[in-house]
């Protein structure tokens, strides 16, 4: 990130309460979305950093973790030097930490994101989609191992199969036993003598891989779901890493969404806008009759509710606005022209005659 300060990536104050941080990232995450600025790689950067601000902050360990320490306390004063809080750490224990340990053997894979598109139903109701990605998976021929057949990974000569390497260095209070990943195995702690053909000694190898994801019934357009474990795998038997699915949230002809509130333009003729009228409507699940009240204007707005989206996580549903536009006719024939005529007559009103004149206006009898 170019900034450590993850609370500036989010553009929140740092007592920020956990729904004003949602709402912030939502913002964002709507404005930055690859889908909404195609071929921009600063907004698709800057989105990455907003996914990955949120994802810490939104958890309540680790935002307590990072407001005490920081991203870097390396950075904060650190008496020992730039290092960090795990470097001094490893420099007095011998690197035996959790984090030392973590270091051997194979990694996890890396984290991967994918796209995908769903309805206004799905996002209101939620769903279990099937998806097909193309990842890193795990190598058959070797099972994941990354040796030909009939062989096996030997031990690195180097770090004697630890994955670590012990060097004393001096410092301001003498010699220290520091300890750093091999940089023969790279912490593998291993090395392979003749590679499986298929994997080239990687243990992995892109294959489309097809998974069923549920969506949560209230998500809205720019939300990210986070698989653990469904992502690449990691080299030569490492643990799955984390799938990012973006989900995009696909346009409806019938609705507009706010929020968890759902908008619809009802169309009426000016007759049934003038004299009243029962219309049908859609609603997600299927369709509801509504009354048009004699004399409505356009704009009128009728509030169906319990009729909108599921609220995430959440009780109850929002509501349909449903707003009249009063449609008025731009083509008639001679005789719907003549009653108009005779209408305006009645009412006293001034309208154009067939050829372009006005009638002049004349008092009502």
């Amino acid at each position: 990130m170019p900034t450590t300060d993850l609370y500036a990536i989010l553009e929140v104050d740092r007592d920020v309460s956990p729904e004003d941080l949602k709402k912030a990232y939502r913002r964002l995450a709507r404005q930055l979305h690859p889908d909404a600025n195609p071929g921009d790689a600063a907004s698709e950067a800057r989105f990455k950093e907003v996914s990955q601000a949120y994802e810490i902050l939104s958890d309540p360990e680790r935002r307590a973790n990072y407001d005490r320490f920081g991203a870097d306390v390396g950075q904060g004063g650190n008496p020992f030097g730039g290092g960090s809080v795990q470097d001094i750490f490893d420099m007095f224990f011998g690197g035996m930490g959790a984090q030392g340990a973590q270091r051997r053997g194979p990694q996890p894979g890396p984290d991967a994101e994918v796209n995908v598109e769903i309805t206004l139903d799905e996002a209101a109701f939620g769903a279990n989609r099937e998806i097909t990605v193309t990842l890193p998976q795990r190598c058959e021929t070797c099972a994941g191992s990354g040796a030909a057949a009939g062989t096996s990974p030997v031990a690195c000569v180097e770090c004697a199969g630890l994955g670590e390497v012990r060097r004393v260095r001096n410092s301001i209070l003498g010699q220290m036993m520091t300890t750093t990943i091999c940089p023969r195995c790279h912490g593998m702690g291993s090395r392979i003598e003749s590679p499986c053909a298929d994997c080239r000694g990687e243990g992995r190898r892109d294959a489309p891989v097809t998974m069923t994801i549920q969506i949560p019934a209230g998500v809205e357009d720019g939300s990210t779901m986070r698989l653990n474990d469904r992502g690449p795998a990691g080299a030569r038997g490492g643990a799955n890493g984390r799938l990012f699915v973006h989900l995009r949230v696909a346009a409806d002809a019938r609705f507009e969404r706010h929020g968890d509130d759902l908008h619809h333009e009802a169309h009426v003729s000016f007759t049934q806008a003038a004299l009243g009228a029962q219309i049908e409507v859609p609603t997600l699940r299927a369709s509801e009759r509504i009354e048009v009240a004699a004399g409505s204007a356009s704009g009128t707005v009728h509030r169906l509710r319990h009729e909108g989206v599921e609220h995430l996580h959440g009780r109850g549903r929002g509501d349909l606005f449903v707003h009249l536009v009063v449609d008025v006719p731009t083509e008639l024939d001679d005789v719907e022209r003549d009653l108009l005529r005779q209408l305006a007559q009645h009412r006293g009103e001034e309208v154009a005659e067939h050829h372009g004149g006005l009638f002049r206006k004349r008092a009502k009898r």
